[in-house]
């Protein structure tokens, strides 16, 4: 019998009492050592939960749904969304940071709940996001329009701009909350500009949004292209200008806001996957590698092209890290320097 038989046939308790524990304690630690973790072997093995920040319809309810599903079927367990909005997704936000660093609550979250918040919140969070969640990757970058509800008769920015100039208090703005990218986009317009519109923020995100768009309720908005789409193709809503850095084959003929001399107005909003701080990092490890087999099949690739999400994922969990408090630095920072601050 080889020494690492004899070892493995005896309980560690009575090896550990033998002439011979030194010997058998390190054949038990080059064994610990090989093996794979326990969590990592056995995680998924009950239900998972993914949050979302906003209700559904919007670009995170959409690539949420699309992953949890493929995730459920890779790793062999059920990967449930669970819509939470409102307090500008900052309930999801809190829930998920606030939740067993294990593995079985994640959050699809995005720039503006785990860049923007983080400052513009201060004063309210219980959490901070750059402390208390943990990045595992980029899922995908979405672009964004400048969009019109079709009585709002303007062909381009600067009409639209002209027209809150002359009628001051007459045009409603849509966002999916105080301090997300859509409201502080919008901020940096009007201030450029120096005009006013009336802000109208809505708890369920582009699912609301959109909506009050297509009724007047709302005039125009920054908002993701891919729960817009569908509406521009069928006149209900206009798109004005493109955030992207050049024209849009899916909207021909809109410009972007550099054409229209708004450079640098606009942002690129990216969707990510995040766990609880504190999560094992076999477990983060094991979604890095599902979530991006799952997003770099060329089938999945092609159908969320389709639906206006490309597909971006990060180098590594430490890559997205890096990206999130990055952003979270330069949000921060023009958060102050305008005097930014949440009602």
């Amino acid at each position: 019998m080889t020494d690492i038989a004899a070892c493995r046939s005896r309980s560690i308790f009575a090896v550990l009492r033998s002439a011979g524990s030194i010997a058998c304690a390190g054949v038990f630690v080059a064994l610990a050592w090989q093996a794979p973790p326990a969590a990592a072997q056995q995680y998924p093995a009950k239900v998972v939960k993914v949050l979302v920040p906003y209700g559904p319809g919007g670009a995170t309810d959409i690539i949420a749904r699309h992953l949890a599903t493929r995730l459920t079927e890779t790793l062999e367990q059920p990967f449930v969304v669970e819509n939470r909005p409102g307090a500008s997704g900052n309930l999801a936000l809190e829930a998920s940071a606030k939740a067993a660093p294990d593995g079985y609550t994640l959050l699809v979250g995005n720039v503006t709940t785990n860049a923007i918040n983080e400052s513009m919140f201060a004063h309210v969070l219980h959490i901070k996001p750059s402390r208390d969640l943990i990045g595992i990757t980029k899922l995908v970058e979405i672009p964004h329009i400048l969009a019109v509800t079709p009585s709002f008769a303007v062909k381009n920015v600067a009409e639209a701009i002209d027209y809150a100039r002359k009628n001051p208090g007459k045009l409603n703005y849509a966002s999916a909350g105080v301090g997300s990218y859509p409201h502080l986009d919008m901020l940096r317009l009007l201030k450029t500009a120096r005009v006013d519109m009336t802000h109208v923020p809505y708890k369920g995100g582009a699912g609301q949004m959109v909506p009050s768009l297509m009724s007047g309720e709302t005039q125009l908005a920054f908002i993701n292209l891919s729960s817009t789409i569908a509406h521009i193709r069928s006149g209900r809503i206009r798109a004005i200008a493109t955030t992207a850095p050049a024209q849009l084959a899916e909207i021909p003929g809109v410009a972007t806001m550099a054409e229209q001399s708004f450079a640098g107005i606009g942002t690129n909003a990216w969707q990510g996957l995040f766990a609880p701080a504190g999560t094992p990092p076999e477990v983060i490890d094991k979604l890095f590698e599902a979530s991006s087999k799952i997003l770099s099949r060329p089938e999945m690739k092609e159908m969320l092209a389709r639906q206006m999400l490309s597909v971006a994922l990060s180098k590594s969990p430490a890559d997205f890290r890096d990206l999130v408090q990055k952003e979270t630095r330069a949000w921060g920072e023009f958060i102050q320097d305008n005097k930014i601050k949440a009602e």
